[in-house]
């Protein structure tokens, strides 16, 4: 099980307007449904043990990410961060990079992805649509081809907007599922169910202090990821 003692070594930066961490696949962002202990409630442990706070702990959470995908979280520590945090989302001052490992190349060696994206609460998925479908939202992105293995193409993607989905339904749409996501067309699981999305990169201007601020999250530890980081370097 997963502690706040645990928590340290995934910690990619900490002051006191806001902590990111290193999200592995298994975990989620808030807590839902399933009853599981959510990362922000990791996070609030350890912030109240290691500054001895007591009550209630303050942790805004920025955004998400899905929970089989892992990679950069950023949570921000004081009502000020957090305000300032969503303002730059609003804005798309937050600049988000993804890996994505896909079993088959895609058209081009970079690109620009534009679709519209249509959301089925139900089935918890998106798929793209046309633009005169109702309750659409535009979704773009662009993609780069960074490195191959044997069997699998590792392409880097750089969110324009943030959509629920997005990278996985557009990806999938363009020809290229992501390994292990059943969801979106991959033909297998992963074994301990992730898909081998990661949130590579966040880029940002700090909310607080004026300085720019960029955050590299390792891959979780497995093969082809390993193999991957270090053709890329």
């Amino acid at each position: 099980m997963t502690t706040a003692q645990s928590l340290i070594s995934r910690i990619l930066y900490e002051d006191n307007h806001i902590i990111v961490i290193n999200k592995l696949p298994s975990e989620i962002v808030q807590g839902d449904k399933t009853g599981d202990m959510p990362l922000s409630d990791l996070v609030k442990a350890y912030i109240a043990k290691k500054y001895n706070k007591p009550g209630n702990v303050f942790l805004g959470v920025v955004h998400r990410i899905d929970r089989p995908v892992s990679g950069a979280v950023i949570f921000a520590r004081t009502s000020k961060a957090l305000a300032r945090l969503n303002a730059m989302l609003q804005k798309r001052e937050l600049q988000k990079k993804y890996w994505a490992v896909v079993k088959n190349a895609p058209p081009e060696q970079s690109g620009t992805l534009e679709h519209h994206l249509q959301k089925n609460e139900k089935q918890n998925k998106s798929y793209a649509t046309g633009p005169d479908a109702p309750n659409t939202k535009k979704a773009e992105l662009n993609y780069s081809l960074i490195a191959k293995s044997r069997d699998y193409y590792l392409l880097e993607v750089e969110l324009i907007t943030g959509r629920h989905h997005q990278v996985r339904a557009q990806l999938a749409e363009m020809g290229c599922p992501i390994k292990g996501d059943l969801k979106y067309g991959f033909d297998r699981s992963n074994a301990d169910a992730s898909i081998h999305l990661h949130a590579r990169k966040l880029s940002f201007k700090h909310p607080v202090k004026d300085e720019i601020i960029d955050i590299f999250a390792p891959v979780p530890d497995d093969k082809l990821w390993k193999f991957f980081e270090e053709e890329v370097g």
